[in-house]
């Protein structure tokens, strides 16, 4: 596959800090033309390198006062039950699969305490479970940058 030049990882910046930065905007950044952008932008979708476009939105307004993760240690033959469960679960922001003592860890937001009890109540019939209620977010989405060292 193709490396990405200074360009493509400038593009890359500006759409991460901003998906609906104009092309024109972003070619004054990086001194092209608002086409060449355009084709450039075309090409990095085609790659599969911008899967999409995304909606930010904030929780708390919404009525999520908790941001939790959690952890949980599949019990033997509960993970890919679980797998297929947590699909349907509105409360997950972020599911992933890790290496560790843990199986999954989630991000989730929720209403409050008691919304929180519930959803570990479901969530132990799959496995053990550790929660990290959030403080804080210390860095949010950062962008994907071009490394220091290649």
């Amino acid at each position: 596959m193709d490396r990405l030049d200074k360009i493509d990882w400038q593009i890359l910046k500006q759409l991460q800090q901003n998906a609906k930065t104009p092309q024109s905007a972003i070619a004054k950044v990086v001194g092209l033309s608002a086409p060449a952008i355009a084709d450039r932008i075309r090409r990095l979708e085609d790659r599969g390198i911008i899967q999409g476009y995304q909606l930010a939105i904030d929780s708390e307004p919404l009525g999520y006062q908790l941001h939790a993760i959690i952890h949980l240690r599949a019990f033997v033959g509960m993970l890919k039950p679980f797998l297929e469960k947590v699909k349907s679960l509105k409360e997950v922001r972020n599911c992933y699969r890790v290496t560790g003592n843990e199986n999954i860890i989630m991000e989730v937001v929720l209403r409050d305490q008691r919304h929180l009890e519930k959803l570990i109540d479901l969530l132990i019939s799959y496995g053990e479970t550790r929660t990290h209620i959030v403080l804080s977010q210390v860095i949010k989405n950062a962008p994907i940058q071009r490394p220091h060292f290649n």
